[in-house]
C-alpha cells in the first residue's frame, strides 16, 4: 500500500459516452474529516465524476485511489464495501415503506432467518442520535418531509458504514431552515472524521460549509481552492468562464391593464383540507409579482389552480379578462398562460421523450410542427435547436431523451418551451432551482425581458434574494393567505424573513387593509 494523506484521489479521470467527453483528465484529492465542494455549471461532469466514485459509472481511462490504494468500483455494492455513500439529488425511497424499512433495505439484520426490525429501530436511532439527524423511525417515508427524507438518505449511508460521503446538490429542494440544519449535520460529520464531498453550484452554500473547492468547467479541472482564500465572485468567474453579475438590472416597472385577476380563491391540498383560504390577487401587463414564503403555506396549491393542474373550490381566476376557473391545462394555455412548473419532472417534462418532442408539448397539434395530423420532423427539430442554442440547454443532441440531461440543462429546455411561446402571462415556480449562477443570471435576465415587453409574470421562489432581486411587488403567503403585499425597495431580507415566518402578521395586516390587493 503506498503512503497517502488522502482518503480519495481520482487521477487524470476520462469518461466518454460514445464521441461526447464528460470528463477529461480531471484530478481529485480528498483528505480525512474534509469537506470537499465539487462547484460546476449545469451538465460540467460533476454529477459524472461523483457517480465514478460511487460505481455507477466506470471511467473510460484514469485511476481511483481510496486510502492509497488503487481500486475498480465496478458497482454501487463495491463502493459501500469502499465505505462509500451517495446522497442522490432525487431521492430513492420506496414511499410505502417506514423510514426504519428504507434505511435497512438490502442490508436487513436477520435472526434464524427473520428480519431483526427492533435490532434494526435501536442501531438507526443510536446513529441518528449520535449525528443530530432527528428522525422518527416508525414514520411512514409517505407522511415525512422533504427535510427528513434527506435525513433518511444520509442514515441509509451511514447504516451502511460509510466513512466517504458524497452529496449531489442537497439543498435543491429544501427550505432555508433545512438548509441550516444540513449544514450543521455536515459539520457533525466531518467534525466525526467522515470525508464528505457535494456537488453544488450554490457559492453561499460552499462558502458556509466547505474547506476546499474543485471548480470543473465544461468537464475539465480549472482548479482547487482554499475557500477561505477566494470570493464568491472569483468562484463564480471561474465556474462560468467569464465575469457574472448576481444582481439584475432592470428598469422601473411600468404596469398597464390587468392581466391575471384572482378573487377569493379557495384550494384544498390533497387530503381535502383547505390550503388557500380567500386569496385576492391581481397582475398587471409589464410587471413582476414575487411570492414570498415558506413551502406549504399555499404557493404550489395557488399556482397549480391557476394552471389548471387542481381545481378549486372557490372563487374565480380571470385571465385576459376571461373566466379560466376550473378550465383544463390546455384550454388555460391557449388563454395565454406559459408555466414553469416548480416540479419539472411531475409537470415539466416527459423524460422518455427526446428533448425536441417536449419542447413542442405545447404546440404539437399546431401549424407549422403539424398539419393535417402529421408532424412535420424537420420543422420539429429546427426550431429545437434553435431554442437548445439561444437557451444554451448543454445536450449531445435534439434527439436524446429528456432524462440524459442534467438537471439543470431540463430546466433550461422547460424555460426555453415557456418563455419562446411569448404568454400574456408567465408563471415561473421556483425556475432557478437546481441551476448555476451563469443560468439564472440568464433566466433572471429573460424574466424582466418578458415584463419590459409588456407581458405579466408571477415568480413563485424560496430564495427571498431571488424575490428580492427580480420582482416589483411582492406578496407574502403565510397559512394559505397573503399577509402582505411590499415593494423590494421598501423592505429587507430579514423583514421579508419575519413575514413568511408569521410573525407580525397582525401589523402586516393592518398596513396591507385585509381587503383585495391590487
Amino acid at each position: 500500500m503506498s503512503e497517502s494523506n488522502y482518503v480519495i484521489e481520482m487521477r487524470n479521470i476520462t469518461k466518454k459516452f460514445g464521441d461526447f467527453t464528460a470528463n477529461k483528465n480531471i484530478n481529485l484529492k480528498v483528505k480525512k474529516g474534509e469537506i470537499h465542494a465539487l462547484l460546476g455549471e449545469n451538465g460540467a461532469g460533476k454529477s459524472t465524476l461523483m457517480n465514478m466514485l460511487c460505481g455507477l459509472l466506470q471511467p473510460t481511462s484514469g485511476e481511483i485511489l481510496i486510502n492509497g490504494e488503487t481500486v475498480k468500483i465496478t458497482s454501487p455494492t463495491k463502493a459501500t464495501k469502499l465505505k462509500i455513500g451517495m446522497v442522490h439529488q432525487h431521492f430513492m425511497l420506496v414511499k410505502k415503506f417506514t423510514v426504519t424499512e428504507n434505511i435497512i433495505l438490502g442490508t436487513e439484520p436477520t435472526q434464524a432467518g427473520v428480519v431483526n426490525i427492533k435490532k434494526a429501530r435501536e442501531e438507526i436511532l443510536a446513529l441518528s442520535k449520535q449525528y443530530n439527524l432527528d428522525i422518527n423511525p416508525d414514520a411512514l417515508v409517505r407522511d415525512i418531509t422533504v427535510g427528513m427524507e434527506q435525513r433518511v438518505e444520509i442514515l441509509k449511508t451511514l447504516y451502511r458504514g460509510a466513512d466517504i460521503l458524497i452529496f449531489d446538490e442537497p439543498t435543491a429542494v429544501l427550505t432555508p431552515q433545512e438548509i441550516d440544519e444540513l449544514i450543521k449535520i455536515i459539520k457533525g460529520l466531518a467534525a466525526e472524521g467522515k470525508s464528505v464531498v457535494i456537488i453544488t453550484h450554490k457559492l453561499d452554500e460552499i462558502r458556509a460549509v466547505a474547506d476546499k473547492c474543485t471548480v470543473i468547467r465544461r468537464g475539465e479541472h480549472i482548479d482547487t481552492v482554499d475557500v477561505d482564500k477566494v470570493s464568491s465572485q472569483e468562484l463564480a468567474d471561474m465556474m462560468v468562464g467569464r465575469a457574472v453579475s448576481f444582481k439584475t438590472d432592470k428598469a422601473p416597472a411600468n404596469p398597464q391593464h390587468p392581466v391575471l385577476e384572482i378573487k377569493n380563491l379557495h384550494v384544498n391540498e390533497s387530503r381535502g383540507l383547505p390550503i388557500v383560504k380567500g386569496v385576492d390577487l391581481t397582475i398587471h401587463a409589464g410587471e413582476v409579482v414575487g411570492i414570498a414564503g415558506v413551502d406549504g403555506n399555499g404557493q404550489t396549491e395557488l399556482i397549480q389552480a391557476i394552471a389548471g393542474l387542481t381545481k378549486s373550490t372557490q372563487g374565480t381566476v380571470m385571465l385576459n379578462g376571461k373566466d379560466i376557473t376550473n378550465h383544463t391545462p390546455r384550454q388555460i394555455t391557449e388563454t395565454g398562460l406559459g408555466h414553469i412548473p416548480e416540479d419539472r419532472h411531475k409537470h415539466g417534462l416527459v423524460l422518455d421523450m427526446t428533448v425536441e418532442e417536449n419542447i413542442i408539448l405545447q404546440t404539437y397539434y399546431q401549424k407549422p410542427f403539424s398539419k393535417r395530423g402529421f408532424l412535420n420532423d424537420k420543422i420539429i427539430s429546427t426550431y429545437a435547436m434553435h431554442l437548445i442554442n439561444e437557451f444554451d440547454v448543454r445536450t449531445p443532441s435534439e434527439k436524446v431523451n429528456a432524462s440524459a440531461l442534467s438537471g439543470g440543462n431540463q430546466q433550461k429546455a422547460i424555460i426555453a418551451r415557456e418563455i419562446d411561446r411569448n404568454p400574456d402571462l408567465l408563471i415561473a415556480a421556483q425556475p432557478t432551482r437546481g441551476l448555476d449562477v451563469g443560468a439564472i443570471e440568464f433566466i433572471h435576465k429573460r424574466l424582466i425581458s418578458q415584463r419590459t415587453h409588456g407581458k405579466a409574470v408571477l415568480l413563485m421562489s424560496f430564495e427571498l434574494d431571488e424575490i428580492m432581486n427580480v420582482a416589483d411587488r411582492i406578496a407574502v403567503m403565510y397559512d394559505g393567505r397573503i399577509v402582505a403585499i411590499v415593494k423590494p425597495e421598501e423592505t429587507t431580507v430579514r423583514e421579508l424573513g419575519l413575514l413568511i415566518a408569521g410573525s407580525s402578521v397582525e401589523k402586516a395586516d393592518k398596513e396591507v387593509g385585509g381587503g383585495s390587493h391590487e
